[in-house]
């Protein structure tokens, strides 16, 4: 089957597994990056779904999920966020709302993953978000006609087949070699969970731990990931250095809680701004980074100019500090006891890593210092 095309427009590219595929194509033509993230996304939710037990959703950019959560409560700035009122929302759509509102800069034009059939509801939230393509085990009668649509026509729609388990081994071909592997089977479960230091987890952790774990399996390594509430509300991905994977993540979870600061969320926004230009000014005024040009054309979309002050000099450590109750997983052991103390500043409470660092000493010290729990999994994760 032919491709539209590689990783770059300039490749060809054809899959040429056999018959039986795991992913029907029902409306669009997938690149190999699409494939890339369909399969990595149908894999994380249809996991995570499986072992707690929840709705699942994945927003994946570059082989990497931008946001991954379960259904859960969707809170005031999320509702206001999507237009989603104040009425009950579908399970699958209350889980990629929760996946996508995450990071909404990096999630914009996603692949989308979710572990139920799409409902209406979904179809028509979708309809207005910017988005590449879509993976789900069904779509209900007219919800594939409204997906179709989007993008000029050009929107992804792939049908996972839920049943469909893949080969014990897997390869790949890199510079004429062909590499081989057992595929990561191991299952991820709360037995892996060995309490170092601290208390004994409570459920709700012990499911984001899990949720953790699954995201970075299907995560570009190293990676790290902040968890709470059900929701991986930071993805540090593909950085050399662990404690850059745990900063890049640990700012992803500042500014998606920084978003919540009332003076961002009070913002009123001109007569016929965009839900994603209100997101990106959300998010650049979270992360602090508005330039002068910038701040020049905000002031042009808000009703006040005043507002843009009020966010300016709000009290941002303070409300930094009522991010609590949060856990950090590492997709492999942590090295030195930096990352602790950077986890520690956002919330942190829970630190879940495979252990074996030849310092895991100091890390234990660092977290019984902080008064922070300590588990271990004995199980790496790395993702390539």
């Amino acid at each position: 089957m032919d491709l539209r095309y590689g990783m770059n427009p300039h490749q060809r590219a054809r899959i040429t597994s056999p018959e039986a595929s795991p992913v029907r194509v029902i409306h669009g033509s997938p690149s190999l990056i699409n494939y890339l993230d369909a399969l990595n996304g149908w894999q994380l939710v249809r996991e995570a779904a499986a072992v707690t037990g929840a709705a699942a959703a994945a927003s994946f950019k570059h082989v990497s999920p931008a946001g991954a959560a379960l259904a859960g409560n969707l809170d005031e700035t999320m509702r206001r966020a999507w237009d989603l009122g104040n009425g009950d929302v579908g399970a699958a759509t209350a889980a990629y709302v929760r996946a996508r509102d995450i990071d909404p800069k990096s999630s914009f034009g996603d692949l989308i993953a979710v572990s139920e059939p799409v409902d209406r509801e979904l179809a028509d939230l979708l309809a207005g978000v910017v988005s590449d393509g879509i993976i789900a085990p069904g779509f209900a009668p007219g919800t594939v006609e409204i997906l179709a649509r989007k993008k000029r026509g050009t929107f992804l729609v792939l049908e996972a087949d839920a049943s469909y388990e893949p080969p014990p081994w897997e390869h790949r071909e890199v510079f004429g070699m062909v590499l081989e592997q057992e595929r990561d089977r191991l299952p991820i479960t709360a037995d892996l969970l060995r309490v170092v230091h601290g208390s004994m987890p409570r459920p709700d952790t012990v499911r984001d731990a899990l949720l953790g774990m699954i995201t970075l399996r299907y995560t570009q390594s190293n990676s790290v990931a902040y968890v709470k509430d059900g929701m991986t509300i930071g993805v540090g991905a593909g950085q050399q250095s662990r404690v850059d994977c745990t900063r890049l993540a640990g700012t992803k979870a500042g500014i998606w809680w920084l978003r919540r600061l009332p003076a961002i969320q009070a913002l009123a926004f001109a007569a016929g701004t965009s839900r994603q230009d209100r997101l990106n000014w959300q998010v650049r005024l979270a992360e602090n980074a508005v330039t002068d040009s910038q701040r020049t054309a905000l002031t042009a979309q808000v009703t006040s100019a005043a507002q843009v002050a009020e966010v300016e000099d709000a009290d941002r450590l303070g409300w930094l500090a009522r991010l609590t109750d949060a856990t950090l997983v590492s997709d492999g052991y942590i090295p030195f006891r930096d990352n602790i103390d950077h986890a520690n500043r956002l919330g942190v409470r829970y630190i879940v890593e495979p252990g074996g660092s030849t310092r895991t000493g100091e890390v234990v010290d660092a977290c019984r210092e902080l008064g922070l729990t300590l588990i271990h999994t004995g199980t790496r994760l790395f993702h390539h």
